[in-house]
Formats: C-alpha cells, structure tokens, sequence
C-alpha cells in the first residue's frame, strides 16, 4: 500500500491509469508537473499518452523543469484524496478546478507564465489522473 507523497504511490497511479482503456479517452497530455505537499516534491512528466517519468525532486524542485507545481497543504491533499476514494472520483468540492478557484492562492504555480498554463489546458486530464488514484490504497505520511 503507497504512501502520498511518494513515487511509490505515482508509479502505482500510473500503472492504473496506463492500463486503463479509458486513458486515451482522457486526451493527450505533454507536460511536467510538479505535486508539492509539505517538504515533498514529486515530479510527473506526461508524454502524450505515456508517463515516461516519476522522480522525488524535493531536495531542489527549481531545478526540476517544470512546467508548474500544485501546492497544497497536506491535510488538503488527504481531504481531496481521501474524497476521491469515497466517490470513484471527486465531488464538486474536491476537484482541482474548484480547488483553484476556492483557494486565496492559486493551486498552479510556476515562474513562466506560458508553462503554468498548461494547467489549465490539462485541467480536466490531470482531474482524471487524479480520479484513478480511487483504485489504489493510500496511506498518507
């Protein structure tokens, strides 16, 4: 059983989502993404269909390339999480999308404008990433 946030636990996401028929339904992705949940780091890069990389970039996330980063406190992402395995995915209140726009500081955050979009062209893709965690047991550290 993974622990969030770890790679353990994104390498286990995607292992459900790259075998999960629907994924192309999702619709192609090309971005890296960062999850930063207290000191932690997780680095995702999608690749169209594909998430060719997972690494923990906690030690130095600037340097991490990313396109952006979803910051969250952890009881927030627990909440969303633990929201997501109640329902099979997320309810109006946990989604990313109300997330951002609820929250006084953007969930999003990047330096490069241009590449922090790309959150929200992806948005409901990475929603879908996100829902899938519903198969996998989660612990939290």
């Amino acid at each position: 059983m993974p622990a969030f946030p770890s790679t353990d636990w994104f390498e286990a996401l995607r292992e459900v989502v790259i075998k999960d028929p629907e994924w192309r339904a999702f619709g192609m992705m090309d971005c890296a993404m960062g999850v930063n949940v207290g000191d932690s780091t997780i680095k995702v890069v999608f690749d169209g269909y594909d998430i060719p990389e997972i690494a923990d970039v906690s030690d130095d996330p600037d340097d991490a390339d990313l396109d952006f980063t979803l910051v969250m406190p952890p009881a927030r992402w627990r909440e969303m999480l633990e929201n997501i395995q109640s329902n099979g995915h997320a309810d109006l209140h946990h989604t990313l999308n109300t997330i951002d726009l609820e929250t006084p500081e953007e969930l999003a955050k990047g330096e490069d404008y241009t590449r922090r979009d790309l959150f929200y062209r992806f948005n409901q893709t990475l929603q879908d990433f996100f829902d899938a965690s519903s198969h996998i047991e989660t612990t939290f550290n």
